[in-house]
């Protein structure tokens, strides 16, 4: 009997041990699904507070999106600068929408697409120069190649797109960044130094051994191209712009100098603008100033009825008087016979108005051969006078702002000279960097009293900028050639802008992104492109 009551006591003491950790095994189970109900809850609520954050912040920089369209919709100065107050980082607050009395904070930045190149104009050499800005070596024979190979490849979509041009790289599209780290000594402050292109590097120097970290970064294509540049077919005061290429004798003798260049004054006579269509199809501004006064067709019309002798034939006589030091003889007419042998007017001698008796010359062309006259000496036959050139220097200046070489409202690829970096304008035909420092310090100095920049806005605008291109041409550091030379690549003003906005937290981290290119060609700013994060 005792027996089977110890076995019975045995028995019980098993199964409460039993029941103990079966109950603890439980007790462990429900407190892991517990947990994990709870951190489910937790994750979920978290991701509900982070996708709420995000879309409130996402509406913060939806908000300073469209503030900094309403600014650009006011801006109407004729000229578009970094001294105007677009281009300042625009900082505001939104009402949070959710939680009363909260703020949202935005960050604006705007960029001028005008201020880099644009890849879908810009020929071999431009890109040739932009490829050695990044890095490349101007002379390999791959880079040419490269060059012609993104020529041939226009037009792109994005700038990106150019990763599928053959023997591009991630280092030239992108840009690189190379950490050089070296260590001296076991335990030390960390020095940081940081070099950027066209600059030493600036050092922060720990006390002790020396530990330091160099970086060196090098920009990409996606930092300095676009294909977003863009400006309207406008002269200074609005109106458009006169294609020389396709215009109409009328049109041609309504294109007067700019105003900064003896403005009011016509340039071509009826028989110059006439000469001029029977030369066009002009495929850059450069080629104007060597456009002939007396067409082909027109010399043609004239050959009979011109001489370079008089009726006695004594031609050289003019050569030795003006050896003499006398001057040349008989240059501006009237100093002699007029009337070669035949009733032929003699071009060394004939006046204004005896040239104006000649088919197809008017007082416009027969001025411009007696200055020729005046200025270069006797013509030594007649094939001569087509070496008379229609326009002066002065008047190639004035034109500029007022015509144009293509149909059009709008024109691609300008860089503009009030916003673009010295780096950029250097890489520019008949530019160095000496000529595009000269231009970014002149329009960062103080504006004489009396320029007019501060007659277009309300705003205090900062620096001198460039109102039209012809002011270009009164620089020192820019001689003629430089500016007949650069005249095709550049502008002053853009309608072409890159917006991004940022939705930022109170520490200032960024939560949300919007990027947006504007075109404000029309009387409506048009968004071409738009990116979130």
């Amino acid at each position: 009997m005792f027996v089977r009551k110890r076995v019975s006591d045995t028995f019980y003491k098993d199964q409460n041990g039993l029941s103990l950790v079966s109950t603890l095994w439980i007790l462990t189970i429900l407190s892991i699904l517990a947990a994990q109900l709870l951190y489910s809850i937790h994750i979920e609520q978290r991701t509900q507070r982070n996708f709420l954050d995000r879309a409130k912040y996402h509406y913060a920089a939806r908000a300073g999106f469209e503030w900094t369209l309403a600014v650009m919709r006011t801006d109407q100065t004729p000229f578009d600068s970094l001294g105007e107050s677009w281009a300042e980082p625009i900082q505001g607050q939104v009402d949070d929408g959710v939680q009363v009395g909260n703020f949202l904070n935005y960050q604006v930045t705007i960029t001028d697409e005008a201020s880099k190149v644009n890849i879908n104009t810009a020929d071999v050499g431009l890109i040739s120069n932009l490829l050695a800005q990044v890095g490349a070596s101007p002379d390999e024979p791959l880079i040419q190649e490269l060059a012609n190979s993104i020529v041939a490849g226009q037009p792109y979509r994005t700038v990106r797109d150019l990763a599928r041009v053959e023997g591009m790289t991630s280092e030239i599209l992108y840009g690189t960044q190379q950490m050089a780290a070296f260590t001296q000594g076991v335990t030390a402050p960390q020095s940081t130094s940081t070099s950027t292109v066209g600059g030493p590097p600036t050092a922060a120097a720990g006390t002790g051994s020396l530990q330091a970290t160099t970086t060196e970064t090098q920009p990409g294509l996606v930092d300095l191209a676009t294909i977003y540049s863009l400006d309207a077919s406008t002269d200074p005061n609005g109106a458009s712009l006169v294609n020389v290429n396709t215009a109409d004798a009328e049109q041609l003798t309504q294109i007067e100098t700019q105003s900064s260049q003896g403005g009011g004054q016509s340039v071509f006579s009826q028989a110059e603008a006439e000469s001029l269509i029977q030369q066009r199809e002009f495929d850059r501004f450069a080629a104007l100033i060597d456009v002939k006064a007396v067409s082909d067709e027109l010399f043609n019309n004239i050959q009979n009825q011109i001489t370079t002798e008089d009726s006695g034939g004594n031609e050289d006589d003019g050569e030795t008087n003006n050896s003499q030091g006398n001057g040349p003889p008989r240059q501006g007419g009237g100093q002699g016979p007029q009337q070669g042998e035949g009733g032929q007017v003699n071009i060394n001698t004939a006046d204004v108005e005896t040239l104006q008796s000649l088919q197809g010359i008017d007082e416009g062309i027969a001025q411009r051969i007696v200055e020729h006259r005046d200025s270069q000496g006797l013509f030594q036959n007649i094939d001569a006078v087509k070496d008379v050139t229609m326009l002066t220097r002065q008047e190639f200046i004035g034109i500029v702002d007022k015509i144009t070489l293509k149909d059009g409202d709008t024109r691609s690829g300008l860089i503009n000279i009030n916003t673009a970096s010295a780096e950029i304008l250097a890489l520019l035909p008949g530019m160095d960097p000496q000529k595009a420092q000269a231009i970014v310090e002149r329009r960062e100095q103080d504006p004489p009293d009396d320029a007019p920049v501060q007659n277009y806005t309300e705003e205090e605008i900062a620096g001198n900028p460039f109102t039209n291109i012809s002011q270009l041409s009164e620089m020192e550091e820019i001689d003629f050639e430089t500016f007949r030379e650069v005249v095709d690549w550049i502008t002053y003003r853009s309608h072409g802008y890159r917006i991004e906005a940022n939705g930022t937290d109170a520490a200032g981290k960024v939560i949300s992104t919007c990027v947006g290119i504007i075109d404000r060609t029309g009387d409506q700013v048009v968004v071409q492109y738009w990116r979130q994060d």
